[in-house]
């Protein structure tokens, strides 16, 4: 009789369903008999441009080192990073990507029994996370797909340990503004973490929107987390990092695994601060696909959130599964948000423009 070793497992891991990715172009190609040149991924909020020539460059030149542990501190990353955000070194945690820093202020302040908050079509690590750890689930209704401030600080209790808030959201690519963030803040208990998550800041541009770190000296349960993956172009290295009080960052680190964060990742997210043009053009470039999605999605009479970041939730109006599938075969990957409780829509990411382009098409011939 063979062992139930979900049985043995523990009792958050049980049944837990794990994070499912976008599907690699490699494995459509393969599944459909494509030609993996002629499919356009938007599927997983990427940079579409490729990484930057300062960061290829650092790239090769670290290669020789990895037969070495990287520096567990990253101190160079560390230096170059705290002097553009204008805070102290010992402010950072570094991770690998950003969903391991949410990781690790979970496991750093919650433990089963304990409450973690958090909002309706969140990022789906944190229900994970939660489950993961044994902790309880407050997850507070949205409003007009995006967090309800107020309602998440009314469902705080004297179990609350950790509170997520993702800004913009991912898949809904809603925003808080600035004012509505700080009158939260100042609602919640000291005895709270509070978890700014801020992955896709770089494309909110005004005085309106929120930049968490120059709220940290006022308020010291804040953990901003944020990550290069994104405008930054690395996704594929995985590079995160938080930053908050030296305090906080101490707890943080207890439970980080050492070398989290590889050699060839520091170097190029050293590299690319250093490349204001790049991140420029990221931008625009964003900024340009934003308006060439949604316009094609008004022309197509298809119903949209409208998005401050890298991509767009589209309301098929249908079974968003069925009308993914037949966009895979048309070489089109974007992402299904049914379990994010969305049946109806797909979020697609910002690409090229003659990306997306294709993805225009290809939704006009499924749907038409």
């Amino acid at each position: 009789m063979s062992c139930d070793y979900e049985a043995l497992a523990a009792r958050g891991v049980q049944g837990l369903q794990p994070y499912q990715p976008g599907k690699p172009v490699d494995e459509l190609a393969r599944e459909l008999g494509l030609d993996p040149a002629r499919i356009v991924k938007l599927a997983s909020n990427e940079n579409p441009l490729g990484p930057s020539d300062r960061v290829t460059a650092a790239v090769e030149k670290a290669l020789p080192e990895v037969t070495r542990y990287p520096d567990g501190a990253a101190y160079t990353l560390r230096q170059t990073l705290a002097e553009r955000l204008n805070v102290a070194p010992e402010m950072l945690t570094f991770g690998n990507g950003s969903n391991d820093v949410l990781e690790l202020v979970a496991r750093a302040f919650a433990e089963p029994g304990a409450e973690i908050v958090y909002s309706e079509h969140a990022f789906a690590v944190y229900p994970i996370v939660i489950q993961a750890i044994g902790a309880d689930h407050v997850k507070v209704p949205a409003v007009n797909w995006g967090h309800d401030l107020d309602a998440m600080a009314a469902a705080i209790t004297e179990r609350t340990r950790v509170v997520f808030v993702a800004n913009p959201n991912n898949p809904t690519g809603t925003v808080v503004e600035k004012d509505a963030v700080y009158r939260f803040l100042q609602r919640v208990p000291e005895n709270v973490i509070v978890v700014l998550d801020e992955a896709y800041c770089e494309y909110l541009q005004g005085p309106q929107y929120a930049d968490g770190v120059q709220w940290l000296s006022e308020f010291p349960n804040l953990v901003v987390s944020r990550t290069f993956s994104k405008a930054w172009g690395l996704a594929g290295l995985r590079m995160g990092y938080g930053i908050s009080s030296p305090e906080i960052a101490d707890v943080i680190n207890r439970v980080r695994q050492p070398f989290n964060a590889n050699a060839l990742a520091q170097a190029a997210a050293t590299a690319v601060l250093d490349d204001q043009a790049y991140i420029d053009r990221a931008i625009e470039v964003n900024r340009a696909g934003l308006e060439q999605l949604a316009g094609g999605f008004d022309r197509l009479g298809l119903d949209y959130i409208p998005s401050a970041a890298n991509f767009i939730a589209l309301d098929t109006g249908t079974d968003a599964n069925e009308v993914n599938d037949a966009l895979l075969r048309e070489g089109v990957i974007v992402r299904p948000v049914g379990a994010y409780g969305m049946p109806r829509h797909l979020r697609v990411s910002v690409g090229l423009e003659h990306e997306n382009r294709r993805c225009l098409e290809a939704l006009e011939k499924v749907l038409g």
